[in-house]
C-alpha cells in the first residue's frame, strides 16, 4: 500500500475540483502497459498525475472528477475482478476495492466506459483533460464527445470548452506535503546507501556495470521497485558525457567515476550524483576541480530559501565556478565579463538543478509571468553543479583533460532555508577518501 494516506489523495482531488469552473468534468487515464518485446511487458509504472490523484496502481483505468455530482464526485473506471486473469497476473481491486480501498464514490467496469462516460460528460460546460500527452486517449475522448454531438437534436448538450488539466494539477504537485517529503526522504536514504555501497565496492578492473549492480541491489533491498531513471555510471572521460548510459567500460586507476542514480518509492524520485576516484585517492587536479564544484554547490544551498527566486542558486554556482576556473587558469579574463559572455559554458553547460517529485524532472513552471519563480516552503529541487573538461580539449593543459565532476543533492525548501534530503552520502574529499580507504582495509 501507498505511504501517502488515503485522506491526502481525497484532499488533492478536492483541491483540484475547487479550482475547476462550475459544471465541469476532469478526465484522466492511467498509464498504458508498455510492451518490451513481443508479449513481454515492461514493469508497470503508473502515470504520475493519475497516481497523484488516486494512488490507484493498476492499468486500464480512468478517473472522472465531477464537482457537485449528486451521486459522488469521484468516479473510477477500472478492471473487474477476474479469477482466471488474477491467477496469471495478480490481484485486482475491482469496483468494490476501488470504493473501499481507494476512496472512489462510484466505480464502474472499464469495459462499460463507452456506455457510461458520455452520459457523465453530457451537459457539462467544460472538459479538463491531459490533452496531448496521450494521443490515443485524446481520440477516445473525441469519440465520446461525438456520441453526445450526434444526439444534439434530441437535446443532448456537448461541452463548449476543452482545457488542459496540466496547469492546475502541476502547480499543485509543485508544493510537497509533509507526507510527500517523508516518502522522498525514504527514497533519498535508500539511494544514499546505494551510493555509499558503490564507493565501497569500487576497484580498478571492475566495470561500470559492476557498480550499477551494487546500486540496483541496494535499491531493491530498500524496497524500491525500480530506479527513478536510467542510472549513469561513467568512468574516466565518460564522466564528461552528461547523459552517458552505456555503463560497460572498465574502471582504471587514476580515473574518476561519476554516478548519477536514484531510486523511487511510491512514484517519488530521488536523484543523487557523486564523483569519486577509482583508486580511492583524488589526484591534485581532480581534487582542485572537485572542491570547486563542492564550493559552488554550497553557494547554491545558501541561495535556496523562501523569497529567493529560482535562478539565484544557479547564478551563485556560475559565479563560483567562473572565479575558480580563472584561478586555476582554465579560463582567462575578467570574471564578470566571462559570466556575461557565458564563457563558463565550455565547462559547465547545464543548469544548477530542476524540480524533483513524482517525476525526476518534475512538473511546475520555472517562470511565472516572465519572471523567475519565487521559492516557497514545500518546493523540492536538485542542486547539481558540475565541471566537464573534455578529453580532447586542446585549450587547456593536458593534466586537466578528461575530468568530469558533478555533485548532486536533493533539497526541500523549508520556512527558513532548505533541508538536504541526501546528506547520507559523503560529499567532501576527506569523507570520500576515508570511506573508500576503510572499505579496502576491511576487504584486505
Amino acid at each position: 500500500m501507498s505511504h501517502i494516506p488515503k485522506a491526502e489523495y481525497a484532499r488533492r482531488r478536492k483541491a483540484l475540483m475547487a479550482q475547476m469552473v462550475p459544471n465541469s468534468i476532469a478526465i484522466l487515464p492511467a498509464a498504458a502497459v508498455a510492451i518490451r518485446n513481443r508479449d513481454v511487458e515492461h514493469v508497470y509504472r503508473q502515470d504520475s498525475d493519475f497516481q497523484y490523484l488516486s494512488g490507484f496502481p493498476e492499468p486500464e483505468a480512468v478517473i472522472a472528477l465531477i464537482p457537485g455530482r449528486e451521486h459522488g464526485e469521484y468516479v473510477l473506471f477500472c478492471r473487474e475482478r477476474n479469477a482466471e486473469r488474477e491467477q496469471w497476473d495478480g490481484l485486482r481491486a475491482g469496483q468494490e476495492g476501488a470504493i473501499r480501498d481507494f476512496g472512489a464514490d462510484d466505480a464502474f467496469p472499464i469495459t462499460d466506459i463507452d456506455e457510461i462516460l458520455p452520459g457523465l460528460i453530457e451537459g457539462r460546460e467544460r472538459v479538463y483533460s491531459a490533452m496531448g500527452s496521450n494521443p490515443e486517449f485524446d481520440r477516445r475522448l473525441m469519440d465520446w464527445i461525438n456520441v453526445i454531438r450526434s444526439k444534439a437534436r434530441l437535446g443532448a448538450q456537448p461541452p463548449n470548452e476543452f482545457v488542459a488539466l496540466d496547469h492546475l494539477l502541476h502547480d499543485m504537485r509543485l508544493y510537497k506535503s509533509a507526507a510527500e517529503v517523508k516518502v522522498m526522504r525514504a527514497a533519498a536514504d535508500i539511494s544514499a546507501r546505494a551510493h555509499v555501497r558503490a564507493m565501497q565496492a569500487c576497484r580498478a578492473g571492475l566495470h561500470e556495470y559492476s557498480l550499477e549492480a551494487e546500486l540496483d541491489y541496494e535499491f531493491r533491498k530498500g524496497g524500491a521497485k525500480m530506479p527513478a531513471y536510467g542510472s549513469i555510471v561513467a568512468a574516466g572521460r565518460n564522466g564528461c558525457i552528461l547523459h552517458y548510459q552505456q555503463n560497460d567500460a572498465a574502471l582504471k586507476d587514476g580515473d574518476l567515476v561519476l554516478i548519477d542514480a536514484g531510486c523511487e518509492i511510491d512514484c517519488y524520485a530521488s536523484d543523487i550524483t557523486r564523483t569519486f576516484p577509482v583508486s580511492g585517492r583524488f589526484s591534485p587536479e581532480q581534487k582542485a576541480i572537485y572542491e570547486l564544484v563542492l564550493k559552488a554547490q554550497a553557494a547554491a544551498f545558501a541561495e535556496i530559501a523562501p523569497g529567493k527566486h529560482w535562478n539565484h542558486a544557479h547564478e551563485a554556482t556560475v559565479r563560483v565556478i567562473t572565479e575558480g576556473l580563472v584561478e586555476l587558469g582554465l579560463l582567462k579574463g575578467e570574471v564578470q565579463a566571462l559570466i556575461d559572455s557565458e564563457a563558463y559554458r565550455a565547462f559547465y553547460m547545464h543548469r544548477a538543478g530542476h524540480w524533483l517529485g513524482m517525476d525526476v524532472h518534475d512538473v511546475g513552471e520555472y517562470k511565472v509571468g516572465g519572471q523567475w519563480r519565487v521559492l516557497e516552503p514545500g518546493m523540492a529541487l536538485t542542486v547539481e553543479p558540475g565541471i566537464y573538461i573534455a578529453a580532447d580539449n586542446q585549450a587547456v593543459a593536458r593534466k586537466w583533460r578528461g575530468i568530469g565532476i558533478r555533485i548532486e543533492d536533493d533539497v526541500v525548501v523549508t520556512r527558513h532555508g532548505c533541508e538536504i534530503l541526501t546528506s547520507g552520502v559523503p560529499r567532501t574529499v576527506a569523507e570520500i577518501e576515508a570511506l573508500m580507504q576503510a572499505a579496502r582495509q576491511d576487504a584486505a
